[in-house]
């Protein structure tokens, strides 16, 4: 096998230099997740030039509800990805393989689930937040072509956990970046040739997310040296059903609470009408690729942790956390500084409006130096999550957001009012995310120091062990 096979081999993080094995896994990773934004990024620029700011701020306005909606998902992605980690590690191939076969299971009937749920709920949720009407309609169609394809997303999420959890970060990335720019093509053709609007964006994402899901289920069900999957280990065993809903359960519930803040900052968000609801999804689409290295650093972590606790090598994660901290940080440094120089550049992909660049400008260099805190945050809860400890991420994640972000944002914007204003200062969004960015840092940093993890971690590898035997 050629050197560059290789690459995209499963990685064992369990040898080698940390850190070199953190960059490795991390840097294809992070080109998937920035292939992977790229399909609402594409569908946000090419509706925002060819359609027009409405459409903007209609695709960008779904962005809550869905996320409310796919948690299931996301639960079982992490569940899968820790999981996975710590059977590779311990070189368990009957019990890598029910984890994998459990997972893609549970994925099939979150996926019926969500298509009837979001297709049935989509309506009233955006009726419910106050969407302007002059997106509402937009919004609707959107958001039900979108769920009526969500197998493709589901698998392809949970199935990328998978292989994030093998060590192969690579794999996922070659089919994720041919899925994107098909999804890129397909933009095009639909709405700048057809003129399907906002259908035509939703149409090409889901093709090209079924796309991506298909070629992740192939190269998994080839691993047949590092597992086997058989018709027995698609069956619900309740002990692999248990331990994945223990480890994902935390992290879904996080994302649950964000979800649900994000919607009643989204009324809030709406109060200020569709030119600023335009804004905030420009922003949240370059905060997307901003928050790109923080996660992929988050991943590294989850999966460098978990294989070296199956193997029993405490000590490499603690040499790992020093060296994925400097690595997260310097790289989240550099990104904030660009966004200080050439924020007006970024922002001018979206729209020709002028004031519409500029008010999106000032929005991002609002939360610009926070995106430094949130690479700690997603550093230090990688390791913990790898380690077995979810749930301490996961009460941080309910405090910033419950606590800080909501409360804070309506606080902001009541005395802000003014005649000019009289829903108060839109900057109030921004100001209330900065502030639960620094507070989930200064929480996670000390939740990491009192080592509920370290605990955790030796449980869990007396368990892998016991289960190996």
């Amino acid at each position: 096998m050629s050197k560059f096979s290789n690459l995209f081999a499963a990685q064992d993080m369990t040898i080698g230099t940390p850190w070199k094995k953190i960059v490795a896994f991390a840097i294809p990773l992070l080109i998937g997740n920035i292939a992977q934004q790229l399909y609402n990024t594409a569908d946000s620029v090419i509706v925002g030039k060819y359609v027009g700011d409405n459409a903007l701020a209609a695709v960008g306005g779904c962005g809550p509800t869905l996320n409310l909606l796919i948690v299931l998902f996301v639960g079982i992605a992490t569940g899968a990805s820790i999981m996975v980690a710590r059977y590779f590690g311990a070189r368990n191939k009957e019990a890598l393989s029910h984890s994998v076969g459990t997972c893609m299971t549970l994925t099939l009937l979150a996926s019926l689930l969500m298509m009837v749920v979001g297709s049935l709920l989509a309506g009233p949720m955006l009726r419910m937040l106050g969407t302007p009407a002059e997106t509402y309609d937009m919004c609707v169609s959107y958001m039900r072509i979108y769920f009526l394809g969500i197998a493709g997303m589901g698998f392809y999420n949970i199935l990328s956990g998978v292989l994030r959890g093998l060590g192969d970060s690579l794999s996922a990335l070659k089919y994720l970046i041919l899925a994107a720019l098909l999804n890129i093509l397909l933009d095009l053709l639909f709405v700048a040739k057809f003129g399907m609007a906002v259908d035509g964006v939703a149409i090409a994402t889901v093709i090209a997310q079924f796309i991506s899901a298909v070629f992740c289920a192939r190269k998994l069900l080839s691993l047949r040296d590092i597992m086997h999957l058989q018709k027995k280990h698609f069956k619900l065993e309740k002990s692999y059903v248990t331990e994945l809903v223990h480890l994902g359960l935390p992290s879904g519930m996080s994302q649950a609470v964000m979800s649900c803040s994000a919607l009643v900052v989204q009324s809030l968000t709406n109060s200020f009408g569709a030119i600023f609801v335009a804004c905030n999804t420009i922003v949240m689409r370059v905060d997307g690729f901003v928050m790109m290295p923080n996660f992929s650093f988050g991943n590294s972590m989850t999966t460098y942790t978990g294989q070296n606790i199956g193997a029993g090598r405490i000590d490499r994660v603690e040499e790992g956390v020093r060296s994925g901290l400097k690595l997260a940080i310097g790289t989240a440094t550099f990104l904030v500084l660009c966004i200080l120089l050439f924020g007006p550049t970024l922002m001018g992909f979206f729209t020709d409006t002028e004031s519409l660049i500029q008010m999106a400008t000032r929005m991002m260099r609002i939360v610009a130096i926070g995106y430094i805190c949130v690479a700690v945050n997603q550093s230090l809860s990688g390791v913990m999550r790898g380690a077995g400890d979810t749930t301490t991420p996961m009460w941080i994640s309910f405090f910033t957001t419950i606590v800080v972000r909501v409360p804070l944002a309506y606080l902001f914007a009541y005395l802000t009012r003014s005649a000019e204003n009289p829903n108060g200062n839109p900057a109030s969004i921004f100001a209330s995310l900065l502030c639960s960015w620094c507070t989930g840092a200064l929480l996670t940093v000390i939740a990491f120091k009192r080592g509920k993890w370290r605990t955790k971690a030796h449980m869990n590898r007396r368990e892998t062990t016991a289960e190996a035997e």
